[in-house]
């Protein structure tokens, strides 16, 4: 795979020390206004997953989806 031009970021948390992902995740909750997270969030019922995952690993779905597990 090559990338031109493109910045990937994200968070692997996994392998990271416990105080030092707490921290991350502290200034990522200090400095990220909720408004912006809640514009890219969407909510799903369980019922919906099989007809969301082909999408999901089509690359068409954006931003945080919750799946809702009681509903």
């Amino acid at each position: 795979m090559i990338l031109r031009g493109v910045s990937l970021l994200g968070i692997d948390s996994v392998t990271c020390p416990r105080p030092r992902r707490e921290a991350a995740w502290q200034r990522l909750a200090r400095d990220l206004p909720a408004s912006r997270l809640a514009d890219v969030t969407q909510t799903r019922g369980l019922s919906e997953v099989p007809a969301l995952a082909p999408q999901i690993l089509a690359g068409q779905v954006r931003g945080r989806t919750v799946i809702d597990v009681n509903g």
